[in-house]
């Protein structure tokens, strides 16, 4: 999941990558950090709160699921357009069996969990894409725009 050509790359303004252990700790660094990064275009405080809350789901599962029984590396990409932030969460952890149940709201391979980082993630980003092969890790991908750049464009 590390290492993957980036689709943006052309069209990228300016980008962020941290890499650090699995550890609960640094769920809230890679959170602020992102949100930090986001602040350069034009997000209201409301929309960089859903930013670090997305953030926040994304690494927490990579910690939580992704590598379970064992210490390893999260991956953690931002990268701004001129009008848009990308960010890519990856880990190289257990991966997931069936991504499309693993995006149902209140699945969770872990009893004492609720089952709705995903959903979160979803609901709070304009576009949220999972990939994941059992083994070999989990790349979440996930996109937003300033509302007020959305507006012009045509969505509201």
């Amino acid at each position: 999941m590390f290492g993957e050509e980036n689709h943006l790359t052309s069209a990228i303004k300016n980008q962020l990558v941290l890499e650090f252990p699995s550890m609960a700790e640094n769920v809230g660094v890679a959170r602020v950090a992102v949100a930090a990064f986001a602040a350069q275009l034009d997000f209201s405080l409301d929309e960089i709160e859903d930013i670090k809350i997305a953030v926040s789901e994304a690494v927490t599962n990579a910690v939580v699921h992704g590598y379970r029984d064992r210490p390893g590396l999260v991956r953690v990409a931002a990268m701004l357009t001129s009008d848009e932030l990308v960010v890519e969460v990856a880990d190289r952890g257990k991966g997931i069996a069936d991504v499309k149940k693993a995006q149902e709201p209140t699945f969770s391979t872990d009893p004492e969990r609720l089952g709705l980082g995903l959903s979160f993630i979803n609901s709070l980003m304009d576009k949220m894409e999972l990939r994941s092969t059992p083994g070999q890790g989990t790349l979440v991908r996930m996109s937003k725009k300033p509302q007020q750049t959305a507006s012009a464009a045509g969505k509201v």
